[in-house]
């Protein structure tokens, strides 16, 4: 049985293993494992900078995401950025992803969040798919981004 919780800093090996996993899976990427490590357990030390939720199964966790805050002066109060979204190859297809996301979005209306946003890689039509599905958009905005290498 899945179950939706906020994770805990002893699921903190499984998202830092997750992270370095989905970095080499989507973009070939291998990423420092110490500083993935510093940075979710930052995530930990300080709520500031976000929450991770699991899906967790006996006790194990079997995917993560990352819930980031974007203050909203349109509207507020903040807005809910999912990122750094993971699920382990031998469960996905299962509809835990869309379970987290109504998980997160019941807890988002709880709090008077104005809303969820993502963002996706261009070419993951099968991620593209399911956030449509799920009742997301994305008419109105573009990405742009900037990064240090």
């Amino acid at each position: 049985m899945i179950s939706i919780r906020k994770a805990t800093p002893a699921d903190a090996p499984a998202i830092i293993d997750f992270q370095l996993s989905m970095a080499w899976e989507t973009e070939n990427l291998e990423l420092n494992r110490e500083i993935v490590t510093k940075g979710v357990n930052a995530v930990f030390a300080d709520e500031a900078k976000g929450m991770y939720y699991v899906a967790d199964s006996g006790g194990h966790a079997v995917a993560s995401l990352l819930i980031t805050y974007e203050w909203s002066d349109w509207r507020n109060c903040n807005v809910w950025w999912f990122q750094s979204v993971y699920v382990l190859p031998d469960f996905r297809r299962q509809g835990i992803f869309r379970r987290m996301f109504n998980f997160i979005k019941d807890q988002a209306e709880k709090q008077d969040i104005a809303g969820l946003r993502l963002y996706v890689e261009t070419n993951n039509l099968r991620a593209r798919k399911t956030y449509e599905s799920l009742g997301m958009s994305s008419e109105h905005y573009s990405f742009y981004e900037w990064m240090r290498k």
